[in-house]
């Protein structure tokens, strides 16, 4: 007689109910599992049988025992380990060594030779569609449990052992149901602050922009004199993660597998090397994972020495960057990635780093000056709201002590500025100014005739490109909500007009 217990998995980042089903009979021994199972899953035959052996129960793999175990839908693909749970508990209930009710339950989890239970990756986004589907329980690893209970309406077990959950659905020693878990969102210590950072106060202007409207920067200059420094201060301004906001960052981090605390309650900040493949920033493979520009939703994408990028990652940044979501194709399926992050991007002038230096000659030739700048496109650059140069600090002032407004001060006015924003959007799915439409422009950041004339005559000065127009009203209505102003001005429009590129980059 064949008998069903529930199971999920992760698809891209959601999750899949997966039926897993186990007819136990006589006959010559042979285990079996079949439904479009990989390496990890068809493996779970020898973690299972001796697990079980191992609690005292009768294992699959003995003589005249024929097991089929079906995972279905059939045609959806079937990974990693955490199908172990329920295919062993179906194997115990089928071959009639335990009786238990599996209506409104699933069971995830991996098994190791001696019974005890391992975590799996992405338990959040398998809460989520548990809930969705209507199950009652779910029983988890020890180490999966709390972040599991942040779902309302599921009673979540967490169990060290096959043997626990074995005797609690026996009614032999009952396990108690997680309580819901509380997220609290507290302050993070930062290891770079702005105050530590000697000079460069327009530059740290700029990320206070950035960070206040959730605008995408590049910073140009030469070596040396701080960009990758004001880069990494930059996640000690910002302001923290909402509670939707850790639901989000948490699922996606979990699933990739890179969760330090069960729960992700600081801003992401990913720092590619400049060799990283299109796969990895984008991602990818045969069966479609997150990559960094993903694993930075919400939060910062610092991409050092940009130019160095291969072309076609740099390219691959247009439809995050204008969309916040991105759409992996592959043969064997499609996936659609959030991807709502800042980019950081920081640069030198040119391949040598010495071009308008004062003091250091520039020894690159004409083309490679031309090809060095050309990587970064007309369509990037169209997209980069706030481009900032950098330039060298004199020795003398290396020595003297910073007079920048700490880090923990200038959060404050970022927070503010963000409340503002969140005041103004509530209930229209928009966090900062950077997300705003066209549409949405005309009604949150009206220009008064005088302005408008100023943007329209900069704009014909500057060739603007209409999407260029619109990100100046965007950050001019950043600089005015850092100022508490209710209304853009002339002078924020005029700042925000002065964090274009002066070149033809």
């Amino acid at each position: 007689m064949a008998v069903k217990l529930h199971a999920a998995e992760v698809t891209g980042l959601e999750g899949e109910m997966i039926d897993v089903e186990v007819d136990y009979s006589r006959g010559l021994r042979s285990f079996t599992i079949v439904g479009l199972a990989d390496k990890a899953v068809d493996e779970a035959k020898e973690r299972i049988s001796y697990a079980i052996k191992n609690i005292g129960l009768k294992p699959p793999h003995k003589q005249n025992q024929r097991v089929i175990v079906s995972l279905a839908p059939a045609d959806i693909k079937k990974e990693g380990t955490g199908f172990d749970l329920s295919i062993a508990l179906g194997y115990i209930l089928a071959s009639k060594q335990a009786r238990f009710e599996t209506r409104d339950k699933i069971f995830l989890g991996e098994l190791a030779l001696d019974g005890t239970l391992r975590p799996i990756k992405g338990i959040l986004a398998l809460a989520k569609k548990s809930k969705r589907e209507g199950f009652k329980e779910m029983f988890v690893p020890l180490g999966n449990g709390r972040e599991a209970a942040v779902m309302e309406g599921i009673t979540v077990y967490e169990a060290k052992s096959l043997s626990n959950i074995l005797a609690h659905l026996r009614g032999e020693v009952m396990l108690s149901g997680l309580p819901k878990t509380r997220l609290e969102i507290k302050d993070h210590v930062h290891p770079s602050d702005l105050r530590d950072i000697i000079g460069q106060e327009t530059a740290k202007r700029a990320l206070t922009i950035a960070a206040a409207g959730g605008h995408n920067l590049l910073m140009t200059g030469p070596p040396g004199t701080g960009k990758t420094l004001l880069a990494r201060a930059l996640p000690s301004i910002l302001p923290p993660l909402s509670y939707e906001e850790i639901l989000e960052v948490t699922t996606i981090h979990s699933v990739a597998g890179l969760l330090d605390e069960p729960f992700a309650t600081k801003r992401p900040f990913r720092n590619p090397h400049h060799t990283a493949s299109y796969v990895a920033l984008v991602g990818g493979g045969a069966w479609p994972r997150p990559g960094e520009i993903t694993l930075a939703h919400r939060g910062v994408l610092f991409c050092d020495e940009f130019p160095e990028f291969e072309r076609r990652v740099i390219e691959a940044l247009r439809q995050p960057l204008e969309d916040g979501f991105i759409t992996v194709s592959r043969s064997r399926g499609t996936v659609r990635f959030p991807a709502r992050f800042m980019l950081i991007a920081a640069m030198n002038p040119c391949p040598c780093g010495n071009l308008g230096s004062k003091t250091k000659m520039c020894l690159c030739t004409p083309a490679s000056l031309f090809r060095y700048q050309r990587k970064i496109s007309g369509p990037i650059a169209d997209r980069i709201d706030l481009w900032m140069e950098v330039g060298q600090i004199e020795h003398e002032k290396l020595g003297q002590k910073s007079q920048t407004t700490p880090s923990q001060e200038i959060r404050q006015k970022v927070i503010q500025a963000r409340t503002i924003q969140n005041e103004r959007f509530g209930g229209k799915n928009i966090l900062a100014n950077s997300e705003l439409g066209i549409r949405e422009l005309e009604k949150f950041a009206p220009l008064s005739a005088p302005a408008r004339n100023i943007l329209n005559q900069a704009a014909k000065h500057m060739d603007l490109s209409p999407r260029a127009y619109h990100r100046v009203i965007k950050i001019s209505r950043t600089i005015a909500d850092l100022e508490g102003e209710d209304h853009i001005k002339e002078d924020h429009l005029m700042e925000a007009l002065q964090y274009r590129p002066r070149n033809s980059l």
